[in-house]
Formats: structure tokens, sequence, C-alpha cells
């Protein structure tokens, strides 16, 4: 966790871009102003964002919703799973929607915020109908309401840029949906290809559960497999949909868990932790198979350790250290590149000291290093021993590692 701390998403009738920005300001009124700000800002002269109280289950909630200037609403809203991908008279292109959300004077770091969210649902589009980016026009993001949803996430993002996310197991529902495109399954191939590596569950309620923009959000903000490792609550909210579902309420929740501060020495993040024994592999399997682990994209260390295993036999135990997202692709390349057949997993949270690369000079060479600020202020450097490696005896290897001053910082 950061020095925020943790927001977790509890998807309990599903996930989409008016009931994440409900649910956000319900648990964080104070941010109402910002976003109702940044929302005006992207949105034509008469119209406005809205946050109305309601119940949905038995719950007390919030609705986000666009008004017109004596507050009614000017539509059912396009991005609650109702019918959202109805038939639009027209359609935005992802430039046009960029350009307006770059060009308006917007709150610090909500514009790349939300441009990064808008960025996810046009590649998703570009993959599912196999065209370029550039060509991607957008019918669901085509009304006003859509884009302020978009526009809302991303202030609720920027502001609360401290925080983690998590989100529960997302309930995809089932049928079909009407489309520009004509019908489609559910869900959406575009919330499908958003939602790659999310958990997700079979609740028996029908219907679109999550949206493109919904999707696009969680995506955005929250890592697959990542759970809330506890803390203080210090605020919940319940955002809702407007469709009714049977013997449940329509929201998403958001938990806000505190934590302590941490120390500003220190840095504060998550990594995957893969584990598994290897007891009839050679020394010269298992050093190939380690050097392909180690190129992996995600991994970010790979380490062996010897040890005795079951009738005395001697085995070698693998632990990876990678990207939280990539544990899933990563734990499938272990089990095809060594003769495992089980591993374990889990995500540990981690410190560790800033950090800089940099390029240094000794002995005429230029090398790749690392500036580290320890907690009493002091800065080490060390050399990539990579860049030394060619050298040839210990001494002249030691001598290239002393360091000299920077030439090029990163």
């Amino acid at each position: 966790m950061t020095a925020g701390g943790h927001i977790h998403l509890d998807a309990v009738g599903g996930a989409a871009g008016d009931m994440f920005v409900a649910a956000l300001l319900d648990a964080r009124p104070e941010l109402c102003p910002r976003v109702f700000a940044d929302c005006a800002a992207v949105l034509p002269e008469g119209l406005a964002a809205h946050l109305e109280e309601g119940t949905s289950g038995g719950l007390s909630v919030r609705r986000f919703r666009l008004a017109g200037e004596a507050g009614h609403h000017v539509h059912a809203h396009h991005d609650d799973h109702d019918d959202h991908h109805g038939h639009h008279a027209h359609a935005t292109s992802y430039a046009a929607l960029r350009a307006r959300i770059e060009a308006a004077p917007l709150a610090e770091g909500t514009a790349a915020e939300a441009c990064a969210i808008l960025h996810r649902i046009a590649e998703a589009e570009a993959k599912v109908h196999a065209i370029p980016i550039e060509r991607v026009h957008f019918h669901e993001l085509a009304d006003w309401d859509s884009l302020m949803d978009v526009v809302a996430a991303g202030s609720i993002a920027a502001a609360l840029s401290a925080y983690d996310w998590s989100v529960s197991p997302l309930p995809l529902g089932h049928g079909f949906i009407a489309t520009a495109h004509g019908r489609l399954p559910v869900p959406a191939p575009a919330t499908a290809e958003l939602l790659r590596g999310f958990p997700t569950v079979d609740d028996g309620i029908g219907g679109e559960r999550v949206t493109p923009t919904g999707a696009a959000i969680l995506a955005h903000l929250c890592r697959p497999g990542v759970r809330p490792a506890g803390g203080i609550v210090g605020a919940s909210g319940f955002g809702a949909g407007t469709r009714e579902l049977p013997g449940m309420a329509n929201v998403l929740r958001a938990l806000v868990y505190e934590t302590a501060e941490t120390p500003r020495d220190l840095q504060a993040d998550e990594v995957g932790v893969i584990t598994f024994d290897i007891d009839d592999m050679t020394g010269e399997e298992i050093a190939v198979a380690v050097d392909h682990l180690r190129a992996a994209d995600g991994v970010l260390d790979v380490s062996l350790a010897a040890r005795i295993g079951k009738k005395g036999r001697p085995m070698e135990e693998v632990r990876l250290l990678t990207r939280p997202d990539r544990v899933s692709a990563i734990a499938r390349l272990c089990l095809d590149e060594t003769s495992t057949i089980g591993l374990r997993w889990r995500i540990e949270q981690r410190y560790h000291l800033p950090r800089v690369a940099e390029t240094h000079t000794s002995g005429g060479m230029d090398m790749r290093a690392k500036r580290v600020i320890r907690p009493d202020g002091r800065e080490t450097v060390k050399i990539e021993s990579d860049d030394v490696a060619g050298l040839s005896g210990l001494a002249a290897r030691r001598a290239a590692r002393s360091v000299d001053e920077p030439v090029v910082g990163s």
C-alpha cells in the first residue's frame, strides 16, 4: 500500500462508469467540488453533473447523472447496464474526444487519467474490430453523459493517486446486447478484452453487468488478483445503477482503507512471489530454464536455493519476484520451462529504497549504475555487473566499478 491507503471495490451488482463515480463521491464527498468542476469544463452550456440520493435493494445509495439547467435528467444514462449500447444518431472519434479532454481547463492530473481510461477503451475497440486505433469511433461514448463519466473517473483517480485499488470478482452476466455493430454477446467483446486476467463470478443474473467504461476504469486502476491487505476502514460508499436486480442491490461499493503513512525515505508497492521445487533436472537444464524465466516480461528477479528433499535427494528451490499483473502468465511459463508439476504464488507488499538509473564513467568506460539514497541520507552507487563482465581479471573489474561522475541521468 501507498501512503494514502487502499480502495477496494465490491462489484455486487456490477460496474459501470456512473456507478464508480457515485460510489467514490458517496465515500469521499469532499471530492464533489473538484469532480463537478472538471465535468463542467468538458460539458456544453446547459448541462451539468448531478449526484442524487436514492435506494437500491434497501440500501441508501448515490446515483451520478447528467442534468439540464433545471436539474432534470437529459435522458436515460447510457453507461448503466440497461441498454446503453442502443443505436445512436452519431459517433465520435477517439481523437476528437481526447482533444476535447486535453483542451479543457481541468484540475491537475485529471486530463492524463481520463485520457488513459479513454485510451484503454479505444485500444480494446481497435483490437476486437481489427482496425487501427486512429479509426476508432465511439457510439457508446458519443453522448455527453458517458464522456462525463470518463472525466469524472479521471478526476477521482488523480485526486486519489496516493491509493492502491482492488476489485472483487466481477459478475459478467449473460445474454445479448444491441450495439451499433449489431447484436453482441455479453460481456461485450471490448469489455471482455479490457477485463483479461480479472476473476469473474456467475451469480445467475443475466444482462450486461460490466460496461466498457466500467471495465476500462477497473483495468486502469486495479491489478487482477490484488486483495486489500487490511487497515482501518475510513469510509465506504454505494454507487447504484438504474436497473433493478432480482433479490439483490444493484450497487458498486467502495471501501476506503486508511493506513499509516509510509516513511518518506521508503517506497512501497506490491510484488508477486512464485516458488517451486525441482529434483529431476540437470544443472545445465536448470541454468537454461532460469535464463528463459529471467528474460520474461514482468519478472523482476529469479533466485535458486539448494535443499534436501524426500529420500535425501538434493533439489533446487526456485523463487521468482514478478509484477503482480504478470503472476498468472509467468506461472504458466514456469510449468513450460521446468519439470515441476505445481507451484505456489502470493502477492506481497514490500518497501524499497528510492533509486535512480545513471551512466557513469570509470577508466574511460561508460557503464550503467544505480544510485540509491539510504535512510540516513547517504547515497551509494553500484555499477551493473554485466558492464564489467568482459574485463579480464578481478582487479580490473573492481577498478572499473570505482565510480566517477555520472555523464547521463535518467
